[in-house]
């Protein structure tokens, strides 16, 4: 008998100055028998740190939530559509492989990786030169010991607060703080 996804319910307060971005969020993420509290809080941390494109993509006429993720392999942890249903913009977590990553980019206006984990940086040393022809793919790194300290912000019910500044990010609940700074390792090419 196959295990069942635990759901995990977050009401996130988003502040994103960087970006004149604000609003109340509330989310449903179904964390995956084989994930970690770790990787579930990273693909929240995703969705905040893209929420402000929905407006910027979109004109404000889109959607922005979580996809099936481990479940689908063939499906993003965060994904914008527009009215449409085309997909504006792809979301990784952790280490994708570079077959994935093309796919995403075929299927995508734009694609974002945000790697995390210690052994980060010896996958971007093998994985780099292999996607560097993608120009629609960006790639970020959060640095283990911050996205470790996410984890312990994860309870069944969640509120969160996210308030992003200065390209950081910090999110809070009552349990404490974890301040995070992106580190970009690819930039995507404009159109």
């Amino acid at each position: 008998m196959a295990l069942k996804s635990t759901v995990f319910k977050a009401q996130l307060q988003l502040a994103d100055i960087d970006h004149g971005c604000y609003g109340d969020h509330a989310l449903t993420l179904a964390r995956h028998p084989s994930e970690t509290d770790e990787r579930m809080m990273v693909r929240l941390v995703a969705l905040a740190l893209n929420a402000h494109q929905v407006h910027s993509l979109c004109g404000g006429d889109g959607r922005i939530g979580f996809g099936a993720g481990l479940c689908d392999p063939d499906d993003p942890d965060v994904l914008i559509t527009d009215f449409t249903g085309r997909k504006r913009l792809w979301v990784e977590v952790g280490q994708p492989e570079e077959k994935p990553l093309a796919r995403a980019c075929s299927q995508a206006d734009a694609v974002v990786v945000y790697a995390y984990a210690p052994s980060a940086e010896i996958w971007w040393r093998g994985i780099a030169g292999k996607v560097a022809r993608l120009p629609r793919l960006a790639v970020w790194q959060l640095p283990a010991e911050q996205t470790q300290a996410l984890a312990a912000l994860a309870e069944r019910s969640m509120q969160l607060t996210a308030t992003v500044q200065e390209g950081a990010i910090t999110v809070a609940s009552e349990r404490g703080a974890v301040h995070l700074e992106p580190q970009c390792w690819k930039a995507a090419q404009a159109a």
